[in-house]
C-alpha cells in the first residue's frame, strides 16, 4: 500500500515537469522577434459597398491605416489585409472581415499556447464619407480627411495627418499625433502625451491627458487660452485675447502644457 502511493505521489510532479519542458521547448522553436504583418507578401484584398455617408470601423487587435481616397468609387470601401500568426497549440488563428450595415468589423483571433500573431488592415474610403474608428487593440494611422473623423482606441497610439474635418481622438494608452488643419479638435488621452500641429487658425482645441505632455502650435492669431497641470511647467507663446472666437484649451494632470506659435 505504501509503496503505491509514494509511487502516484512522485508521478505527478515529474508530469507536470514533463509538461512545463514540452511548453519550454515550443517556446523556443517559436520565432524570436514575433509575428509580423509586414513579412505576409500576398496580402488580401476585398471591396465593400458602403450604403451611406458614414462608416464605422470596428476593429480588434490589429493596426490600422485609414485614407480619405479620392479614387475610390462612390459607395466603396476597399480593404487590404495582411496577416501573420501561428499557434503551437489550440485552434489555428482566423481573421475575418464583414460589413453589416455601414459597419465594418475587422477580427484577428490568436490564442493557445505560444499563440505569435500580427494583422494590419489598410482602408481606404470615399471622399464624403465621415468616419468613426472603434479599436481594442492596435495603433490608428489616418489621413486625407475633409469630412469628420472619430478615433477611439483602447489600447495603441494615433497619429492624424493631411485632414480638414472636425476631428475628435481618445486613447486609453497612447500617444497622440495630429498635423491637420482641423477647426475643431477635441482629444484626450488616459496614459500618454498629446501634440497637436495645426495647419489654419483653429475654432476650438481642447486636450487632455492625464499623464503625459500636451503640446499645442497653432497659426500666429489671438486666442482665447485655458490651461491646467497639476505636476508640470506651463509655455504659453501665443497673443491672448478673452474676447477671442479661438479658444485653446489644454491639460494635463502630469507633465508640461505648451502652447506656441509656429514659427
Amino acid at each position: 500500500m505504501t509503496g503505491k502511493v509514494t509511487t502516484a505521489r512522485t508521478t505527478v510532479p515529474a508530469r507536470a515537469a514533463l509538461a512545463a519542458a514540452a511548453v519550454v521547448a515550443l517556446a523556443a522553436t517559436a520565432t524570436g522577434c514575433g509575428a509580423s504583418a509586414a513579412d505576409d507578401e500576398h496580402p488580401e484584398q476585398r471591396s465593400f459597398a458602403l450604403p451611406g455617408r458614414t462608416l464605422t470601423i470596428d476593429s480588434d487587435d490589429s493596426a490600422l491605416e485609414i485614407v480619405a481616397a479620392a479614387g475610390n468609387k462612390a459607395g466603396a470601401v476597399e480593404v487590404t489585409r495582411w496577416f501573420q500568426g501561428s499557434v503551437a497549440i489550440g485552434k489555428e488563428p482566423k481573421v475575418t472581415w464583414s460589413m453589416k450595415g455601414d459597419r465594418l468589423k475587422l477580427r484577428v483571433r490568436c490564442s493557445g499556447v505560444v499563440a505569435d500573431c500580427a494583422a494590419k488592415h489598410r482602408v481606404e474610403v470615399p471622399r464624403g464619407v465621415a468616419v468613426k474608428v472603434e479599436d481594442d487593440d492596435g495603433s490608428v494611422r489616418a489621413s486625407g480627411f475633409r469630412d469628420a473623423l472619430s478615433i477611439r482606441a483602447e489600447d495603441g497610439s494615433v497619429r492624424v495627418t493631411d485632414s480638414s474635418g472636425p476631428l475628435a481622438v481618445r486613447t486609453d494608452d497612447g500617444s497622440v499625433r495630429a498635423e491637420v488643419s482641423s477647426r475643431t479638435v477635441s482629444t484626450r488621452t488616459e496614459d500618454g502625451s498629446v501634440r497637436l500641429d495645426l495647419a489654419a487658425v483653429p475654432d476650438r482645441v481642447e486636450s487632455v491627458s492625464e499623464d503625459g505632455a500636451v503640446t499645442i502650435t497653432v497659426p500666429k492669431a489671438a486666442y482665447r487660452v485655458t490651461t491646467d497641470t497639476d505636476d508640470g511647467g506651463q509655455d504659453i507663446g501665443v497673443p491672448r485675447d478673452d474676447s477671442s472666437p479661438h479658444e485653446v484649451s489644454a491639460k494635463t494632470q502630469d507633465g508640461k502644457v505648451t502652447v506656441r506659435t509656429a514659427n
